[in-house]
């Protein structure tokens, strides 16, 4: 069984920019498709970010592409999620997910594993 915690949330004003951290125990992370989701209030969880299991593949929503950048460290068990140029409209509870199938999806469902989520608070 896969576990997956989230660090790196809190609170930045407009136009700043934080690390997002998803460590990973308990299994091959190094197989896994990794993905960033976020969920706002009264909203639907939301593909943010993917990668696929060697690193080399990425694949971003259209509303952080250019701001956001994800990476994995499959030394470290780690996948990271560098988000620039923050704006109040990323507020979210930001949750990162495994995929055993190894290539990105953009779909919840898809994902085997989950975190318990990280708070990012962008005010204007």
């Amino acid at each position: 069984q896969v576990q997956l915690v989230e660090s790196g949330g809190g609170l930045v004003q407009a136009g700043g920019s934080l690390r997002l951290s998803c460590a990973a125990s308990g299994g091959t992370f190094s197989r896994y498709a990794m993905g960033w989701f976020r969920q706002a209030p009264g909203k639907e969880r939301e593909f943010v970010a993917g990668i696929d299991w060697s690193g080399s593949w990425t694949y971003y929503s259209d509303s952080v592409k250019g701001r956001f950048t994800i990476s994995k460290d499959n030394a470290k068990d780690t996948v990271y999620l560098q988000m620039n140029s923050l704006k109040p409209e990323d507020t979210a509870v930001y949750y990162c997910a495994a995929d055993r199938s190894r290539v990105v999806a953009t779909t919840p469902t898809a994902y085997d594993y989950w975190g318990q989520g990280t708070q990012v608070t962008v005010s204007s």
